[in-house]
């Protein structure tokens, strides 16, 4: 049996938009227009199980649609635990895709907001050997609150965290989100990120700083490949080349390759090389998930 990993986090209504060039502001600009299902833990969950895991997926949304969604999730062979909120719709995010593939968000989290330790059942936490956190959980203090609790439950094994956003991080500071995910086994930020987290401009101090708090630091480095770092030792890949269309989804790609790696017993730098491969890979096709 493979491996069952525990995604924790957010699921949204993606609207994106690639722009055949630089908004017209107070005019128009061609783009096309693709309405799909989206979110930072929703995609990495995709990814995990496209790679072969059993996952198991806890998110709050919309009541009314868990049951399109949950369907669109086993699509990819991910089992999904969905909260339907009474109150609160399901979060929407526009992201904007740029003719390089560069790509910025505009978000409404909407029921992301309203996940609570209560929604994750002890009994996914008990057969998880590995448990996926999206940053974007840290934000707000219900959804901090259950991510929190579950770094307490899920100790012992291997707990992931991918900070998810620069300016959030901005917003509730780099020092508080150190310490709301304290208890991770592995911090998966990007160069921005980084940065915000450290205060520093060079990778190899931005992830020797951060391995200094968490036994594993992936530092995700775009077109130059990618860092990791355990205590002293240090690896390095390099970014295939790619045909990049749209870079959502990305980072998550990444994660999952190289977690799926770790938990398959491949030494670091495979687990490495394996994460910008898929990384990049995932950069060749409009939007954020895998193919189903």
């Amino acid at each position: 049996m493979p491996p069952r990993v525990l995604v924790i986090g957010d699921l949204m209504s993606d609207i994106t938009v690639r722009l055949s060039g630089p908004i017209a502001w107070g005019s128009d600009r061609r783009a096309r227009i693709v309405v799909r299902s989206g979110g930072s833990a929703a995609t990495q969950a995709a990814w995990l199980a496209k790679l072969g895991l059993s996952v198991d997926f806890v998110a709050r949304l919309g009541a009314a649609e868990v049951a399109a969604e949950s369907a669109r999730l086993a699509a990819f062979g991910v089992t999904p635990h969905l909260i339907g909120d009474p109150n609160l719709e399901t979060g929407r995010l526009v992201a904007l895709v740029e003719p390089s593939g560069e790509r910025s968000f505009l978000t409404d989290r909407g029921a992301n907001d309203g996940l609570c330790e209560a929604d994750i059942a002890e009994a996914l936490v008990a057969r998880a050997a590995a448990v996926v956190i999206s940053g974007y959980s840290l934000l707000e203090p219900g959804p901090r609150a259950a991510a929190i609790g579950l770094i307490a439950r899920a100790s012992g094994r291997e707990i992931a965290v991918d900070p998810g956003s620069a300016e959030f991080l901005r917003e509730i500071g780099g020092a508080a989100f150190l310490n709301y995910a304290a208890g991770a086994t592995m911090l998966f930020p990007n160069a921005d990120e980084a940065k915000v987290l450290t205060s520093l401009d060079d990778p190899e101090a931005q992830g020797a700083a951060l391995a200094r708090r968490f036994p594993l630091v992936v530092l995700k480095l775009g077109a130059a490949g990618a860092l990791a770092f355990h205590g002293e030792s240090r690896w390095r890949a390099a970014a295939p080349n790619a045909n990049v269309i749209d870079t959502t989804g990305a980072g998550d790609a990444f994660l999952a390759a190289f977690l799926a790696a770790k938990l398959a017993g491949a030494e670091t730098g495979l687990c490495l090389k394996r994460a910008v491969g898929a990384g990049a890979a995932a950069t060749e096709t409009f939007g954020g998930r895998p193919a189903v």
